[in-house]
């Protein structure tokens, strides 16, 4: 795919604020099993005001892979993304964000793929380190287990939902790009709609099973609840741009956060809703109950199941409350479009 000049694979990273988790990441990329004139790395800083600079000038120094460092005025991962696209040499762009890690031969399982099956563009697994804390494991089992809303993710061989590349770990060649053109201007939501265009151009995207990253997400129980709470409302977002973004199951947490409100409320004023309260209370333990227990057994530990009572909640409800908040303004009465939380959004 490359020539002598260029290399195969342009990956790329868009970063604010982030030097810590940056360091983690340009360490894990520099154990890749490629050949380093295969591919060139570009951080596309978008205005950070941390050590992330300083942090790029000690890579440069060590030069253990081609390092490109470009900065902008903070204008959104989108557009650091278009920015590193419009500097990318490489025949085929991947995009990764700054709180991933990955395995060795990440890149040798990726080039496998598109050289077997002949793809324009492809989407890989997130998953945990064994080394993450108990939480983080938590909040991994609820965003990938298909009783939350991981099941909403879809991927291959299981899908509830039609597969979106994300942009954690996900990428096109360059021709493609020049055909769709780079990522819009949705705060929260802009990589589904970047991937939507790409299957509407009928190009052939493949799920790379074997090539995962290690997703460390939010830190702590606030961040990870507006997160959630932001997807919710892009969603809503993307389907005022395009009514095909939105399928019946992208619904589902909003319905169980009514239902769970309801479920609350009524028998405060209607006897006759206890025995349904009741019979809700343990069909929400019984799923709750399950979820641990699988977790376990997935984990082989139980710290991380004694999150999940605090976890799944957060993640269903933030996403439920972010799609009826946004699903009042936007279609019922007609407002603009809203971002969710913008203020102090990575505390």
């Amino acid at each position: 795919m490359a020539n002598q000049t260029n290399p195969t694979f342009s990956i790329i990273i868009p970063t604010f604020n982030r030097a810590d988790e940056l360091k983690e990441l340009l360490n894990s990329l520099a154990l890749l099993d490629s050949p380093r004139n295969d591919f060139e790395i570009i951080v596309s800083d978008d205005g950070s005001t941390d050590e992330t600079p300083e942090l790029i000038k000690t890579f440069l120094e060590k030069k253990d892979f081609l390092l490109v460092y470009l900065q902008q005025e903070n204008k959104g991962p989108g557009a650091a993304r278009n920015h590193a696209m419009q500097k990318a040499n490489g025949c085929f762009f991947i995009f990764v964000d700054s709180d991933v890690t990955m395995p060795k031969d990440w890149l040798t399982n990726i080039s496998t793929a598109i050289e077997n099956e002949k793809a324009d563009a492809f989407g890989g697994p997130d998953t945990f380190r064994d080394d993450f804390p108990a939480l983080l494991k938590a909040i991994n089992y609820s965003m990938t287990s298909f009783i939350t809303t991981g099941g909403l993710r879809g991927k291959k061989g299981k899908k509830l939902a039609k597969f979106y590349p994300r942009s954690f770990n996900m990428g096109l060649s360059k021709n493609l790009w020049k055909k769709i053109g780079g990522f819009g201007s949705l705060r929260h939501g802009q990589d589904i709609e970047f991937s939507h265009r790409i299957i509407q151009s009928g190009a052939k995207v493949v799920f790379v099973d074997n090539a995962p990253v290690y997703h460390k997400r939010r830190t702590n129980l606030k961040r990870f609840y507006k997160q959630v709470f932001n997807w919710g409302v892009a969603r809503i977002n993307l389907y005022k741009l395009d009514k095909g973004m939105l399928e019946l199951l992208h619904a589902a947490p909003a319905f169980a956060t009514i239902f769970i409100f309801l479920f609350f409320l009524l028998p405060l004023f209607f006897d006759s809703f206890v025995s349904v309260f009741s019979w809700g209370i343990i069909l929400g333990l019984f799923i709750l109950i399950f979820s641990m227990i699988d977790s376990i057994f997935m984990y082989k530990s139980i710290a991380p199941a004694l999150w999940l009572p605090l976890v799944m909640p957060a993640q269903i409800l933030g996403y439920g409350l972010g799609f009826i908040y946004n699903f009042t303004r936007r279609v019922i009465f007609k407002k603009g479009e809203k971002t969710g939380f913008k203020k102090n959004y990575y505390k």
